[in-house]
């Protein structure tokens, strides 16, 4: 077998104390926090002199990981948070919750919005997708029955 398990996703953000309560409001627990640097670092990024603040995140299964970035140095050069969901590259993560109206609920009070609707597909999911901290794009689907 090539591949044992998907160990985290990615996320850059701006604001890593926000990033942090809204995946803490979520339901995702904070693993650790600390500062990744060094030539290690720098050659698994290919970035020169990087200095790079993260908090990985942890769902509460205990599978799936949610590694949230915030570069000191060097500087962002790019900023996808707001591409529509049709654009190529990464596109979300998806979320299963238990009650989708909660978490919603509990979500844009910390200023999530949702994107389209909150959607039912057949009789077996309600979910949609929300912008988070930033402009991240989301997925949350509550399963039915």
């Amino acid at each position: 077998m090539a591949v044992e398990r998907m160990d985290n996703v990615g996320i850059v953000v701006a604001d890593l104390d926000a990033a942090i309560d809204f995946f803490l409001e979520l339901g995702l627990e904070l693993q650790g926090r600390g500062m990744v640097e060094g030539a290690w670092a720098d050659g698994v990024t290919g970035l020169a002199d990087q200095k790079v603040e993260i908090a990985m995140m942890r769902t509460p299964d205990g599978h799936g990981r949610l590694e949230l970035s915030r570069f000191l140095a060097p500087a962002v050069v790019s900023d996808h948070r707001t591409a529509p969901v049709n654009s190529l590259g990464y596109l979300r993560v998806m979320f299963a919750v238990d009650d989708i109206d909660d978490v919603l609920s509990r979500l844009t009070a910390l200023g999530a919005k949702v994107v389209g609707e909150v959607s039912q597909y057949e009789s077996a999911y309600r979910l949609c997708y929300i912008r988070g901290p930033e402009g991240i794009l989301i997925g949350i689907a509550q399963q039915l029955g």
